[in-house]
């Protein structure tokens, strides 16, 4: 044999014994990977601590990669704060409502749709009519969550906060009343109280508006009543025209406190919501 080709039978050994090496290796390592998965797998099978320690430091990787990729720290339990439903799974009479004040008012229909689902079932609780609610808030706020009279009357409702402070405990306290349904809430129950103190629904709102000692409550209650009409035609079934409103303007005081007897209260400055 030659010089030449001792050599290339010296390479094709070299060559032959790293493959068969490297095969070896690998296999190997392949089954202390196998292994060790398998070992993992019942160690976290067998400790559920481990299982929830290891699933949390994943879900905190996995939500850092996104925030970095976004520019935005992920929140998956934000839409549990939205206050807003999808109008076409309420009943149809709720629907229809909850579509005309979105048009009328310019809202958009998700959240009307919470609201309208809410004050229909506090209507039922109270013994309220649902579109009475609805009618109160359309004047006094026209469904802005976060409107504000000078004098302190806040929310969808226009409750006033520090003379109903005491309604918002059981809610975690007075800036809840910027919660909608919160506000929905202690509104329905300060409407019914001045309804019962006053005998009507017409006379209530009159004392919810803080006109009980008044001769006139500059319209409040007609508007109310009025609103009140067209969103029970709604309810209904029936095609009631669209007529945007003006910003809603309210003249008088706030609803007085329930527990102040009409004859000791006294009529605070008008005022004007913008």
């Amino acid at each position: 044999m030659t010089a030449l080709g001792k050599l290339a039978r010296g390479v094709q050994t070299f060559v032959s014994d790293v493959a068969q090496g490297f095969f070896e290796i690998t296999h190997n390592g392949f089954a202390v990977v196998g292994l060790a998965t398998v070992f993992s797998v019942l160690t976290l099978l067998a400790r559920p601590d481990l299982r929830q320690v290891g699933e949390s430091q994943l879900m905190t990787w996995l939500h850092a990669r996104q925030a970095q990729a976004l520019g935005l720290v992920p929140e998956l339990d934000a839409i549990d704060r939205a206050t807003a439903l999808n109008p076409k799974d309420l009943p149809k009479q709720q629907a229809a409502v909850a579509y005309w004040i979105s048009q009328k008012y310019r809202v958009a229909p998700e959240p009307l749709s919470a609201l309208v689902a809410e004050a229909y079932e506090i209507g039922g609780r109270m013994n309220l009519d649902p579109t009475l609610l609805l009618a109160v808030m359309a004047v006094e706020s026209g469904f802005n969550p976060f409107a504000q009279s000078p004098v302190g009357a806040q929310g969808l409702m226009q409750v006033m906060t520090g003379i109903h402070s005491d309604k918002y405990e059981s809610f975690g306290g007075k800036l809840a009343a910027f919660d909608p349904v919160t506000n929905l809430r202690v509104g329905a129950k300060v409407l019914q109280e001045c309804i019962q103190r006053a005998g009507s629904v017409q006379a209530g709102l009159k004392f919810y508006v803080g006109a009980a000692l008044l001769p006139h409550d500059d319209g409040y209650a007609a508007k109310v009543l009025a609103e009140h009409e067209r969103l029970r035609q709604v309810a209904s079934g029936r095609v009631v025209p669209l007529v945007t409103p003006p910003i809603p303007l309210r003249t008088m005081a706030p609803a007085i406190a329930p527990q102040t007897e009409p004859e000791q209260a006294q009529p605070a400055a008008p005022q004007v919501i913008s």
